[in-house]
């Protein structure tokens, strides 16, 4: 390649790392916020679960559909689109003056990155061959998708304390703008060819409709009862429309999720691992903030500062994970990293309700899941788009993203859930500290965090072919080997 064709490649990778960073940061960026918000917005303990989620659940229902759009429609042109839509919802959320008005804001602001996001990740798979080349640009995106997440935190503590909650949402106009206005400059256009030009919006909307309604039963379940009329409804209402979906993919000739991509084992195998990802993670980042700043006290400021060592911790791990997967291949590396989240959330599962302190409580049980977490964001992207055609690089970054990120709303909605279940039923024996009884909420949660990390850990070495991961890694050593692995990913 020439000196050229390199610097070219590498500001493309920056750009769309820079993108993805700011999408992933928008998931996390309001958690240290959400005292604020509530307070300013009179939203419910249990209300404030819908700022992250409304966000989360459009962003992975839309995913594959923006990935079929960036496919079809020209993945630049998608990525550019998304950005506007992105940056718009931001501002509009930034002026939010009611509950309503934020939560359909972060909602749109979904929208825009489940346009953006495949599209960003199907350009780095169709940019960078397969093999060490594509390690290392996937190694930096998981970098900085990992590193988003307590990045997020720590800059939404920042702008809360400095300037007001509205900023964590203002930020990402300016940035939004700017990567808009370079896309054409440092982007090439690619698209499929090869098929029709349809795009099933009602597949889109039964997917999300039956998602939006599962969550949103787990999270009222709490108040509602497990076993109410309401509950039983509202989760039979979502596995209808979740049905419809499945129903509308067979029988459609140009499906948003065509069930041939599943002939990969490994990617049917890191979609359902990167789902478990998602339950076990994302929430951890929601309660970490509350604990620190409802037991520890913390400020908004100290709370986001607090997450500086995890920050740097997941973005070293990640670039470990890119040269790890090279060497040993994606299945090990995985295995590894969710052992790494399972041991942090469950030493956060100890947090105690009096006499905690960050540096006893808080950063050991951070740092594990934070090396857990870059050794793992970057395996399962890589083996989800491992053997997959150029024509299907939208679909397979969709799925990936999908998975994530439903996991993460699901997995916040059951834990926040149980944390207020628990909580409660601290609080009717007779427990009067406000304090004790959260983090008694807290623990239970971060414990079921931590066994969705450890069933993800078994599911990566029983779903994921070894042989895929062996030769993934023997192409990648060799440079030259990459077509010679991709015919092996049929089994």
């Amino acid at each position: 390649m020439t000196p050229a064709a390199d610097r070219a490649k590498n500001l493309a990778l920056a750009l769309l790392a820079m993108t993805q960073f700011v999408v992933v940061i928008d998931a996390s960026i309001v958690n240290i916020a959400l005292p604020s918000i509530g307070r300013a917005l009179h939203f419910s303990q249990d209300d404030l679960t819908w700022v992250v989620n409304a966000y989360t659940l459009t962003f992975g229902g839309f995913l594959l559909l923006g990935g079929r759009l960036a496919d079809l429609m020209g993945r630049r042109k998608m990525f550019m689109l998304g950005l506007v839509v992105f940056s718009l919802a931001s501002l509009l959320g930034g002026l939010a003056q009611s509950e309503p008005w934020l939560i359909a804001a972060r909602a749109v602001q979904g929208l825009g990155a489940a346009i953006v996001s495949p599209a960003a990740l199907s350009i780095i798979t169709t940019t960078f061959s397969e093999g060490a080349e594509r390690n290392r640009a996937l190694g930096v995106w998981g970098a900085v998708a990992g590193a988003g997440g307590a990045a997020g935190v720590l800059l939404g503590g920042v702008l809360t304390s400095g300037l007001s909650w509205r900023w964590v949402l203002f930020v990402n106009v300016p940035i939004g703008v700017l990567c808009a206005l370079l896309a054409p400059r440092l982007l090439q256009e690619s698209r499929s060819e090869q098929e029709t030009r349809s795009f099933d919006i009602p597949g889109a909307i039964a997917v999300t409709a039956g998602l939006a309604l599962l969550v949103y039963a787990l999270v009222d379940a709490v108040n509602a009862g497990w076993g109410s009329t309401e509950t039983l409804l509202e989760i039979a209402g979502a596995l209808v429309l979740l049905a419809t979906f499945l129903a509308i993919e067979m029988r459609s000739r140009a499906p948003l999720m065509p069930f041939s991509i599943f002939r990969l084992r490994t990617l049917r195998g890191a979609d359902t691992v990167a789902l478990l990802i998602g339950m076990s993670l994302f929430s951890m980042f929601f309660f970490i903030s509350l604990y620190m700043q409802q037991v520890l006290h913390f400020s908004a400021l100290k709370a986001g500062l607090s997450y500086l060592p995890l920050a740097i911790a997941i973005t070293l791990s990640a670039g470990a994970a890119s040269v790890g997967v090279t060497r040993f291949g994606f299945k090990p590396v995985l295995v590894v990293g969710l052992l790494f989240v399972a041991a942090g959330l469950f030493w956060f599962s100890r947090v105690p309700g009096t006499g905690g302190t960050f540096a006893a409580n808080v950063l050991g049980p951070s740092l594990l899941a934070a090396i857990g977490l870059g050794l793992s964001f970057v395996p399962v992207t890589i083996a989800a788009v491992t053997g997959t055609r150029p024509h299907e690089a939208g679909l397979a970054s969709g799925l990936v993203n999908t998975a994530q990120q439903v996991g993460g709303a699901l997995g916040l909605a059951i834990l926040a859930t149980i944390a207020n279940s628990r909580t409660n039923a601290v609080i009717h024996a007779g427990q009067h500290d406000l304090g004790i009884a959260l983090t008694k909420g807290f623990e239970r949660a971060f414990l079921v965090g931590a066994g969705f990390a450890l069933v993800g850990a078994f599911l990566t070495a029983v779903l994921i072919s070894s042989r895929d991961s062996r030769s993934h890694s023997l192409a990648a050593r060799s440079e030259g080997g990459s077509d010679s692995a991709a015919a092996s990913h049929a089994g």
